[in-house]
């Protein structure tokens, strides 16, 4: 699973939030690993230079060989809790797609 992590001009994106970020999503999407073949996280502050509830985005985007890419969003008050947020979502919408895909087999 190749996992792309990019962030707004008020997010630090440095090489260590990057790693996090790639660490906190594959721990999360383990199971459906083998699935996935590139996994995109857009991060982004909607205050910029104010703080506040909920103003940090994660929106993950899934790409599924032979199917259609999936997105979930998520906020939060931190970085780390969207991004483990949106991929609680991301793994719920997987399981879903990928039963049912094996419903119809």
């Amino acid at each position: 699973m190749h996992i792309e992590v990019s962030t707004d001009n008020s997010i630090d994106g440095s090489e260590n939030l990057t790693s996090q970020i790639r660490d906190l999503v594959r721990h999360e999407l383990a199971n459906m690993e083998k699935h996935i073949t590139r996994l995109e996280v857009h991060l982004s502050d909607s205050n910029a230079d104010k703080t506040g509830p909920d103003d940090m985005h994660c929106m993950l985007e899934a790409r599924i060989e032979g199917l259609q890419p999936t997105a979930v969003k998520e906020t939060a008050a931190t970085v780390e809790q969207a991004t483990k947020g949106a991929a609680a979502k991301m793994k719920n919408a997987l399981e879903s797609i990928l039963g049912k895909r094996a419903d119809r087999r």
